[in-house]
């Protein structure tokens, strides 16, 4: 097995999805806490979201049961936190290799190829991270929001064609977007999303999906340059 990742407090635009006592984490508890987030990985690449037991995830990162709910409150908790993790390495992406170049709707394919191919690499753990995003409370429903303003805001660049960032510098994750950008940008979002959850079902290929979310782009952009030719 790998060595494990360092797990480091969560930066401020991430810190809505991440359990709020990271920041206040000792070394020897962040390292705890960083093999149960390991262990639940690895047992979701094994087997998906049912394969995601606290009991199993706390036996394999060697701490008692009763330890992990002093991090975590349930497995959706863990694998948002992965989650979170994984969005933060596509924003570093965007931010080092920016999608520029040709026409808007061809960036936004050209960014959910990235964010798809970075999920879809790792299947079943895709799949449990679809899942965990699909049910859960009122605490993980607030997390998904964070989540779902983030990924919007990087549609947004790429849309625009610049790294992820508002014109002054202040990063996208903190930026406020135009309003006609801020609902294209959420509806892809929310096709991308059902895409998903198709191929997590098995009914389209990866291919598929960022194919989904370009013609949805294709066609609202489209939809909005004709209404703005006939005014």
């Amino acid at each position: 097995m790998a060595a494990p990742r360092q797990l480091e407090a969560p930066a401020s635009a991430a810190s809505a999805a991440a359990p709020a006592p990271v920041a206040r984490l000792a070394a020897n508890q962040l390292r705890r806490m960083r093999r149960i987030v390991d262990a639940a990985v690895e047992l979701a690449e094994r087997g998906g979201f049912e394969a995601v037991r606290l009991r199993d995830v706390a036996e394999r990162s060697d701490v008692a049961l009763g330890t992990l709910y002093k991090y975590f409150r349930s497995k959706e908790d863990i694998l948002l936190f992965a989650l979170n993790e994984q969005l933060e390495r596509l924003e570093q992406l965007m931010a080092a290799r920016p999608i520029a170049g040709g026409r808007p709707y061809a960036r936004a394919g050209e960014f959910f190829r990235r964010a798809t191919r970075a999920l879809a690499r790792r299947p079943q753990f895709a799949r449990a991270l679809i899942r965990a995003m699909a049910t859960g409370d009122q605490a993980t429903a607030m997390k998904i929001a964070a989540f779902q303003l983030r990924i919007s805001r990087l549609i947004s660049s790429a849309l625009r064609g610049s790294a992820p960032s508002a014109p002054d510098g202040t990063p996208i994750a903190a930026a406020e977007l135009a309003r006609g950008e801020d609902v294209l940008a959420h509806t892809l979002m929310h096709v991308w999303f059902s895409s998903l959850v198709g191929w997590s079902a098995g009914l389209h290929t990866e291919r598929a999906v960022v194919e989904q979310v370009r013609a949805a782009a294709q066609l609202m952009l489209d939809g909005a340059n004709g209404r703005r030719e006939r005014t």
